[in-house]
Order: C-alpha cells, then sequence, then structure tokens
C-alpha cells in the first residue's frame, strides 16, 4: 500500500497547482446507484472495499490459461493488478507478447492479439449513476476488446470516478482525466496525450453472438471500489 501511495504522489507531483471537483471518492449511495444502473443495463457490477479486495477477485473470476489483454492503465498499475497478470505462469499474457514483438513486420498480428483476448482487463475514464461507462484513448489499441472483442471484460474502477450522467462523464474526460494522463505521458514518453477516441457503453446486449443463447451479465463486470485510486 505505502507503494501505491508513494506512486500517486509522484503523479500528483506532476500536476503542482492542479486542482478540480472529480477526485473526490463517491458516496455509499451513489455507488450503490451507479452498480444497480449497471446490473439493469446487463453489466455485471460488484463494490469491493479497495485494491486487495480487487487484485483477489480479478484472480477469482479469470480461469488459469486465459489469454488475458491489460490495457494501459493507471489503476491496474498503481493497484498491482497489472503486474499480477502479466508476471508469472498462471495466464497467457497478451501485453508481454506484444512488447516482443515487431511492429513493421507483425502489425497484423498485434492487431488481431489486442483486438480479440478471453478477457481485457483495464479501467475507465467514468461510471454514470444511470449505468453507462465511458473511455478514451489516444491509440485506441484496447477500445476493440472494450467494446465487443474480447469475449470477457472486467473493469476496475475507483470511486471518484462516478459520475451523475452522460453529460458529466465527458466533462470528467476531458477536464479531469486529460491534464493527469496527459502529465503522465510527458514524463514517460515524452509527449502529450489526446483523446482521439471515446467510446460509451450503454449496456450489455441480451444475447452475444447467438440469438438462441442465454445472455451471460457475468462478460462485461465492473468492479467499483468504495476507495479513489487511478485518473
Amino acid at each position: 500500500m505505502n507503494d501505491i501511495i508513494a506512486d500517486r504522489v509522484e503523479i500528483e507531483a506532476l500536476q503542482a497547482g492542479y486542482t478540480d471537483t472529480y477526485a473526490e471518492a463517491a458516496s455509499a449511495e451513489r455507488l450503490e446507484r451507479a452498480a444497480a444502473a449497471l446490473r439493469a443495463n446487463g453489466f455485471g457490477a460488484e463494490i469491493l472495499d479497495d485494491v486487495a479486495a480487487a487484485r483477489t477477485r480479478v484472480k477469482e473470476l479469470i480461469p488459469a490459461g486465459a489469454r488475458v489483454f491489460t490495457s494501459s492503465s493507471e489503476t491496474l498499475r498503481l493497484s498491482g493488478i497489472d503486474e499480477d497478470l502479466n508476471t508469472g505462469v498462471r495466464y497467457d499474457a497478451v501485453k508481454p507478447r506484444v512488447l516482443a514483438m515487431d511492429r513493421a513486420t507483425q502489425s497484423d498480428d498485434i492487431r488481431r492479439l489486442l483486438a480479440s483476448p478471453d478477457v481485457v482487463v483495464g479501467s475507465v475514464a467514468a461510471v454514470t449513476e444511470t449505468g453507462s461507462l465511458v473511455a478514451a484513448s489516444a491509440s485506441g489499441s484496447q477500445l476493440p476488446a472494450y467494446a465487443g472483442g474480447a469475449a470477457g471484460a472486467i473493469w476496475i474502477v475507483g470511486a471518484q470516478k462516478v459520475v451523475p450522467d452522460l453529460a458529466a462523464a465527458l466533462r470528467r474526460l476531458e477536464e479531469h482525466a486529460l491534464p493527469l494522463e496527459n502529465a503522465r505521458a510527458l514524463s514517460v514518453y515524452g509527449r502529450p496525450s489526446a483523446v482521439n477516441r471515446v467510446l460509451v457503453l450503454n449496456a450489455e446486449p441480451e444475447t452475444v453472438y447467438d440469438s438462441t443463447r442465454p445472455s451471460r451479465p457475468e462478460r462485461r463486470t465492473v468492479l467499483l471500489l468504495r476507495q479513489a485510486i487511478g485518473f
């Protein structure tokens, strides 16, 4: 936990003088309202106390041997979930494979690996109390899997990301998440970030791929944390 706090302080130091109203954890009532709306829209939704509970739950949800892609996410990095899923031999981790591939000669293979894993794990910029998820990306690499390319998805979401509606979600993205991600990208990559692509997930279809098959509410699962973490 001390490492998580230290990493958070490091990111906040990049934003000297930067303040906003999107960093406070939502109340228990708002979390419950968001979770209920997500379930009504066909998503799986669980409320967990903290990142330790999320790390345990992610391991329970993903079967051994699954091909797992972890999207770029401060929530995953700070929580330790990124390391959990990309090290060891329990899972067929996509990210280490992609990083070892030649982008000049294997770009098509990389694209397919990222677009259709067994499970994609990541976060989003906002969750609305009306049951929608809003994700953004500079490159778009994680969005095909989020949108439906992955057989399953798990999003870990800090309590500060709960907002009333879609309009508030888009404001949070532009006014809060982008400045923080921009500072991180400049520090790590030496170039700015941008909101080049935005994905809004309003509901999980009742049937997937085949209208004769029953729906699978667990196919898209949101783990809402009572603590604030990530952007």
